[in-house]
């Protein structure tokens, strides 16, 4: 028997850093995401030999250990341990597992996509079909989140689990102490079609500095930055926005959010933006993209741009260009969050 499963990575379209701490604990956080058809990936193999072997195949990492109920983190496919001992604790009454552990990616890391984080919410989805041990999404999400930002102590925010968990458009709320709240929007078919019509997804090279941004980011707001605190409050109001332009099919009114709070963001941190970023960002608008920004916390990964669909081709080719230049991806929207089944 195998368990398999599945998770789609998300676009921050709007509203991006205010789900971090300690923002989101003071003024409250607003996002706008929707997740696309790449993926993370788990599969689980039972094993009865005491054995317990990691892979992720997308990173060439593998580690193999004897069974235990909590495994220490040794710098090799420690994110995946971090999961395990989650699952052992809170899932399995503190009684190890034996098994074969293999996750893969769709995209490469650094991405802005969400990977690390829809990597834990796959893989849990993954231990708990094998455990038959149900997690709603919220559950999941908040299982995820606490093993990411707490057990494995990585920096970041609340909206990538819950993306990854739910799927779809969703509006999200954050709030003191943790709190959540995921509104689905009932999109038109319409409006999305025109959407991915319009959407290229320009890989730029992996971010090497979300870390420090986001470090950045939580300072700024403990010291009392005011003009970071303030394109933070800027970021925010333009997810609702953002909700708004979706709702309504107001595309002169996306691509305006999109421009205005894309300028907003790069005052949240200095090194959101970069020269070579800034570069692909002209070209593109050179070549006749509407507007383009950064998904994720900046410093590289994934830029969007939405251009016309019939000039969509320019604009690739002008990216295609730039020195140094990166990878175009394709881009469809999913409805669809975490899923896990059974393979006989």
């Amino acid at each position: 028997m195998l368990i398999r499963s599945r998770a789609p990575l998300r676009l921050g379209l709007a509203g991006g850093g205010t789900d971090v701490a300690p923002y989101c604990d003071e003024f409250g956080g607003a996002i706008l995401n929707a997740t696309i058809g790449h993926y993370a990936y788990a599969s689980i193999e039972p094993l009865e030999t005491g054995v317990l072997q990691f892979t992720s195949s997308d990173q060439n990492q593998a580690a193999e250990y004897a069974t235990a109920v909590e495994l220490p983190p040794d710098g090799n496919l420690d994110l995946l341990k971090h999961v395990y001992n989650y699952v052992v604790k809170s899932l399995n009454a503190s009684q190890p597992l034996g098994h074969r552990l293999t996750t893969r990616v769709d995209v490469p890391s650094g991405s802005g996509l969400g990977g690390s984080s829809t990597l834990v919410v796959a893989t849990l989805k993954a231990y708990a079909e094998w455990l038959n041990h149900p997690l709603d999404d919220y559950e999941l999400a908040r299982a995820a989140y606490t093993i990411e930002r707490n057990d494995a102590g990585l920096k970041g925010g609340h909206q990538d689990q819950y993306a990854a968990a739910f799927g779809g458009f969703n509006f999200m709320e954050f709030g003191r102490n943790g709190k959540v709240l995921v509104n689905p929007l009932r999109i038109k078919e319409s409006v999305i079609s025109e959407l991915e019509a319009s959407l290229l997804l320009f890989y730029t090279g992996a971010s090497r500095a979300s870390a420090g941004i986001i470090a950045e980011q939580s300072r700024n707001v403990e010291t009392g930055n005011a003009q970071a605190i303030e394109a933070m409050h800027q970021v925010k109001q333009e997810a609702f926005r953002m909700k708004e332009s979706l709702l309504r099919g107001d595309f002169h009114l996306l691509h305006e959010v999109l421009r205005s709070s894309w300028e907003a963001k790069k005052r949240m941190a200095t090194t959101i933006v970069n020269e070579r970023i800034e570069e692909m960002y002209a070209k593109g608008l050179e070549a006749g993209a509407y507007c383009a920004r950064i998904s994720g916390a900046g410093g590289g990964g994934f830029m969007i741009f939405l251009a016309d669909p019939m000039r969509k081709g320019r604009v690739a080719d002008a990216l295609r260009g730039c020195e140094d230049a990166g990878i175009v991806y394709g881009c469809h929207f999913t409805s669809i969050g975490a899923q896990a089944w059974k393979v006989w």
